[in-house]
């Protein structure tokens, strides 16, 4: 059923089409009748997937990646389609625009997209708005997590700033936290992934986090394309700064794995961060060298190229605790979560 709708979806822009889904999502959920078919229709439960990490208890392993749901609008929406969590964000301190549009695309002969969104969002005064709502008024177990960046016109030398801010602001409001400094879309970003770099902002954050009485769990978000290298600065960094885990991987720059049509077309669309199934074998190999050489001690959710339970199951068996999706949501539908949560349980 979902293809014949996906098909009829993917004729109009992508970034129009995920708010208009979203938005009908809303709509149905606001009705006790529909709401309940939604959430009998798309939730699984088994309490054989609940997992304890960082002292949360996360109601199934599979959450919903950053950049879906940018602003907080659509946690209940989300929660109703079965997501055990879900990453809100990037959020910046002030609200920006991103990038101009066009900039999200499919490429369906792939299974992949390539955006180059710019951390788009409302700002962190207003999403934290969002997020006191929720708390206060939803009866849900599904854990939300904080994704945090820097504004474009802020420098490097004063990221930190802006990580500060967002931290500080979100820290009441979510269970734990991810930095990321690996998108490709914001210019100079990944410089940021460079050990120094990393250690400035985290020591910031640490030193504000465990000054509070309820610390919250502090992740990293890191690129597909790091060397060996760079991979093993940031294991030593997670040592050093005690970081509760990281997140593999993001979106790549990388296009060599894409099919002959899909290289073509990428040519045309331009510079963006390429996810789906085309990133799937290099986010594992990270994946696995990350989960190897800390010998596990570092909790890793695993994001890149998951569209099926086997999917899942391929991240765990390489060392993740929890998995995320995005580009497969909108491959196989609403019912992904679901599909995936029912694979695990059996």
């Amino acid at each position: 059923m979902y293809q014949l709708i996906r098909n009829l979806l993917f004729c109009f822009p992508p970034e129009e089409v995920h708010h208009f889904a979203m938005g009908c999502l809303k709509m149905g959920t606001r009705f006790s009748l529909t709401n309940t078919l939604i959430r009998n229709a798309f939730q699984f439960r088994s309490s054989q997937l609940e997992k304890e990490l960082w002292g949360l208890r996360f109601p199934n392993p599979v959450g919903l990646g950053a950049g879906f749901d940018k602003n907080a609008s659509y946690l209940n929406e989300l929660e109703a389609l079965g997501f055990g969590f879900v990453e809100i964000g990037t959020v910046t301190p002030r609200a920006q625009p991103g990038n101009d549009k066009p900039r999200l695309f499919r490429l369906p002969q792939d299974k992949a997209l390539i955006n180059r969104m710019g951390f788009n969002n409302d700002g962190v005064t207003a999403v934290k708005q969002r997020l006191i709502n929720w708390n206060n008024t939803a009866n849900s177990r599904m854990i939300i997590g904080g994704n945090i960046g820097k504004n474009k016109i802020t420098p490097n030398e004063d990221a930190w700033k802006d990580y500060q801010i967002c931290f500080n602001e979100l820290h009441n409001e979510v269970d734990y936290f991810v930095v990321n400094v690996s998108s490709p879309n914001t210019p100079g970003l990944r410089e940021l992934q460079e050990k120094e770099a990393l250690r400035r902002i985290f020591g910031v954050l640490q030193n504000d986090n465990t000054g509070k009485s309820n610390p919250k769990p502090l992740l990293l978000k890191i690129a597909p394309d790091l060397t060996q290298e760079q991979l093993d600065d940031i294991i030593s960094l997670s040592f050093e700064m005690k970081l509760s885990g990281l997140v593999a991987t993001n979106t790549t720059v990388d296009r060599s794995m894409l099919s002959p049509a899909g290289i073509q077309k990428s040519k045309a669309i331009g510079i963006g961060g390429l996810s789906g199934k085309p990133v799937q074998q290099r986010s594992n190999e990270v994946l696995s060298y990350l989960s190897k050489n800390t010998n596990r001690q570092i909790p890793i959710i695993a994001s890149g190229g998951i569209f099926t339970g086997e999917d899942a199951a391929d991240k765990f068996s390489k060392g993740a605790e929890l998995v995320q999706v995005w580009t497969g949501f909108v491959y196989e539908g609403p019912a992904i979560a679901r599909k995936i949560c029912t694979y695990l349980a059996r």
